[in-house]
């Protein structure tokens, strides 16, 4: 029996719900870390792989590590348990804040960290380089997921790249005319007013680098480049931008089923989207007709990275799984199963829909190229105005006084 590549998202809807009443969203962290330096050098690095400990603590986005609990179908732990004699432990992590905040405990043998954690947790020596030489699978991986600046310091790798994606416009064809080709359409112009109170856009202080790559464009002499570096000025109109498009926002979202689900019932009719969102919308016969755009500005993203904790208590165990989960058949699996491009340019061969790399654009550099990866927001600009920029602990002040 064929599997549905997207089938554990719809699963997720219920289990989300039970996650709500345990745990609470978006938590903290440490937001006065700017992200800024590195957590250790190559002398950290493990030198060989040696024999598994018997388990590995993990923290991960839902979908990432599955062993058949929540579809028989859908296993690429049990395989890797019985090879290795590694248990698999996983902790889900609902934000990137809360992957964080659960990290710094020691607990935990690594994480699957989206840009926005990625430079807080080498800055707070959280976790420690990877010896990619230890990782077999690893020459597999697309070229331009390597070396990438929030997952690389000073040359040296903190992790391992797991799968990417890009920050979508989606619009409902029936309302929304003529179709837009500008996030112009969220940004509170005379469109945006068109859709008052149907607009939605990602509930995270990192989408204030989105307000930032719409400015780049529409206003060159605020000098934006790094959508990340953001200096007063720059900061300021972003933030101001968001203010204004606050008032034609229906709702934000951060839970994928709550987007999905608005688009369904017509609360929402254009906003930032995921490419798997747009699938499930465009696959419920219920739903309005709905399509995804990369708009001509370009857009945010994010780029996963497997990293190892620096007080891993089972390494060995920890850098079996990061070669597994980046090996041709468990990335595959894992990038169907969540709904994103893999790593390994191999995995394209093994997906049980044919075009699924073709759907998220694994290959396809060019659309990548224009997608500004999340990446933590740090005080230094990484260029000749010092350390002026903005840093993440003042992301996180402004969103809140946006969200008012």
């Amino acid at each position: 029996m064929t599997r549905h590549p997207y089938r554990w998202w719809m699963v997720f809807a219920i289990v989300t719900l039970a996650l709500a009443a345990l745990t609470a969203a978006g938590c903290g962290g440490d937001d006065d870390d700017d992200g800024g330096g590195g957590g250790g050098d190559s002398s950290d690095m493990l030198k060989k792989v040696g024999k598994g400990e018997g388990q590995v603590n993990l923290i991960a986005w839902a979908g990432y590590v599955e062993d058949g609990s929540t579809d028989p179908e859908v296993d690429w732990v049990s395989d890797f348990e019985k090879k290795t004699g590694c248990q698999v432990n996983v902790k889900i992590g609902n934000t990137s804040d809360e992957m964080v905040t659960l990290m710094r405990t020691g607990n935990y043998d690594g994480v699957s960290a989206s840009g926005d954690a990625t430079l807080r947790l080498i800055a707070g020596g959280d976790v420690d380089p990877v010896n990619t030489d230890l990782i077999p699978n690893y020459k597999d991986v697309f070229p331009a997921l390597k070396d990438q600046p929030h997952n690389t310091v000073d040359g040296v790798n903190y992790g391992i790249p797991h799968g990417r994606g890009a920050n979508l416009l989606m619009y409902n064809k029936d309302v929304v005319k003529p179709a837009p080709d500008s996030w112009g359409i969220v940004f509170g112009g005379p469109d945006s007013q068109k859709y008052k109170g149907k607009v939605t856009a990602y509930d995270n202080p990192i989408y204030i680098a989105d307000a930032a790559l719409y400015l780049r464009e529409t206003q060159p002499d605020l000098g934006i480049e790094n959508v990340y570096e953001l200096d007063d000025k720059q900061f300021n109109a972003a933030v101001d931008l968001l203010k204004q498009q606050r008032e034609v926002i229906g709702e934000y979202w951060s839970d994928y089923t709550k987007e999905q689900a608005a688009f369904t019932g017509g609360d929402s009719v254009v906003g930032t989207t995921w490419q798997v969102i747009t699938n499930l919308v465009q696959a419920d016969k219920k739903s309005p007709p709905v399509d995804a755009i990369l708009p001509k500005e370009g857009a945010t993203g994010w780029s996963d990275t497997w990293m190892i904790s620096s007080e891993a208590k089972h390494p060995n165990c920890m850098y079996r799984w990061m070669d597994h989960i980046i090996s041709p058949e468990a990335n595959a699996a894992v990038a169907e199963w969540f709904g994103e491009a893999p790593a390994n340019a191999k995995s394209c061969d093994l997906t049980a829909v044919p075009d699924h790399c073709k759907i998220f654009h694994a290959d396809d550099e060019k659309f990548f190229d224009r997608v500004e990866y999340w990446t933590t927001p740090r005080a230094a600009c990484g260029d000749d105005r010092g350390d002026t920029c903005k840093d993440y602990s003042e992301w996180v002040k402004a969103w809140t006084e946006i969200k008012g």
